[in-house]
């Protein structure tokens, strides 16, 4: 199976397992908010605390404590600290699908009824008999007609309000939780901590800009300012004497690889002094980080734990790393081992209130 990344800002399968996205399940109690909220408690203490002793976590503290100590050799203005970080799989779960995917299938099934021609019209009738292998033999071409039918037609604020519904709604398929619940607990810690010491915290993911702002905020604690992603053309329109933004079936920005780069530039105006990804897609922006001047840190987070989450890296059909892996001794970064860096995965593994 191949991905594709970037059609209408999103993350986009040619190849898609039948994992049922937005199947329901009783509510979990645990929010990424309740998560962020503790995880910034911490700081006070141990700012890790579920970060397991090793290189990572040692190369984490030294770098923080470097960079903020005021005559030290290594000292970085405040307004400098910038901290990127991808999001699929980084800062949350991105198997079996990217998240963004099954809320793209679940609209198509959505809108269904308002589109009978789709029931014998591909790509769109592979989707509703659920035959994923004529949904992979349409093509790039066919999945780009997938996202523009579920992701365009609509006013910003009626897309984030679709999302957010979604969001509050959809299960995810093996661990029937709100896709909101699994955030990466330690990554919580980690955004706490570099905010607790002067740092901003920035998304720069491959995936929509629109489709993170109505939830990212209470997850991570990062304001929709603080977010970079792939977007999809919006044009300005008076409707019924009310100015608004509608959402064009037309790519705009595709934030990833080479891109998120270009998007740093373009949208932050700072190289940033520490960068965090998980895939061989989030080399590009790893390795612009580091070659900036003073001290530095890049980080790849490696899927090595199939019992609390998933292991992948080399042949995986999302999030795949085979060049961070390789090249990591000589390009500069650390791999984050989820297996033996994380004490905990998810926040209602670390046994948060509700979890």
């Amino acid at each position: 199976m191949m991905w594709i990344r970037g059609a209408s800002g999103m993350l986009v399968a040619a190849g898609l397992s039948a994992a049922g996205a937005g199947c329901s399940a009783p509510d979990s109690g645990t929010s990424g908010a309740d998560a962020a909220q503790e995880a910034g408690a911490a700081v006070d203490a141990d700012p890790l605390p579920s970060w397991n002793g090793g290189a990572a976590k040692q190369a984490i503290l030294e770098f923080v404590e470097a960079v903020t100590t005021e005559g030290g050799p290594d000292y970085v203005p405040p307004t400098e600290r910038i901290a990127t970080f991808d999001n699929d799989g980084t800062l949350w779960v991105e198997s079996p699908i990217y998240t963004q995917l099954s809320f793209a299938l679940d609209r198509i099934r959505a809108l269904a009824p308002e589109h009978p021609e789709w029931t014998t019209t591909q790509p769109f009738q592979a989707v509703l008999e659920d035959d994923l292998d004529a949904v992979v033999a349409s093509g790039t071409e066919g999945l780009v007609q997938l996202v523009m039918a579920s992701h365009a037609g609509m006013t910003t604020a009626e897309f984030a309000e679709i999302v957010s519904r979604w969001i509050g709604a959809a299960r995810h398929p093996r661990f029937e939780r709100p896709y909101t619940d699994l955030v990466y607990h330690p990554m919580l810690e980690l955004l706490a901590y570099l905010r607790a010491n002067g740092f901003k915290t920035f998304i720069v993911s491959g995936g929509g800009v629109e489709f993170m702002r109505p939830w990212a905020e209470e997850a991570y604690g990062i304001p929709p300012e603080q977010m970079l992603g792939s977007s999809i053309k919006t044009v300005f329109e008076i409707r019924d004497g009310d100015p608004v933004l509608v959402r064009q079936p037309e790519l705009f920005f595709v934030d990833d690889k080479e891109g998120k780069v270009v998007g740093i530039q373009k949208f932050i105006g700072r190289r940033p002094i520490a960068a965090f990804g998980n895939s061989d897609s989030d080399l590009p922006m790893v390795q612009w980080t580091l070659a900036g001047e003073g001290r530095r840190l890049g980080m790849i987070v490696h899927h090595t734990d199939g019992e609390r989450e998933y292991a992948y890296d080399r042949e995986s059909s999302v999030g795949r790393l085979a060049r961070g892996i390789d090249e990591a001794a000589t390009g500069g970064w650390l791999l984050i081992d989820m297996q033996r860096d994380w004490m905990h995965v998810f926040p209602f593994e670390a046994g948060l209130p509700g979890g």
